[in-house]
């Protein structure tokens, strides 16, 4: 379950990013693929560093959820900023 929080956030900060930061932005559909991919990895990697929630706790928590949610948020973000900088690089 932390999982598709993880990613469902992902997509959601995927999305937000791409709306904030307006010429990073991929289109929606690939802000959309890129927020899920960043969630899961971002969601993943903290869990690994204990930063989970879920995983420390085992259980679904409310602390767990947010962590969940926090974490896929900002990997989603944080893919679409780093996609949107490379391919800006790479195009001048």
């Amino acid at each position: 379950m932390e999982l598709i929080i993880s990613l469902i956030a992902g997509a959601l900060g995927g999305n937000a990013a791409g709306g904030l930061l307006k010429n990073l932005s991929q289109g929606p559909l690939l802000n959309s693929i890129l927020g899920v991919v960043g969630g899961g990895l971002g969601g993943q990697i903290l869990g690994m560093l204990g930063a989970g929630g879920m995983a420390a706790g085992g259980g679904m928590d409310v602390a767990g959820i947010i962590g969940a949610l926090a974490s896929g948020g900002v990997g989603g973000g944080a893919l679409i900023a780093l996609v949107g900088t490379v391919r800006k690089m790479l195009g001048k």
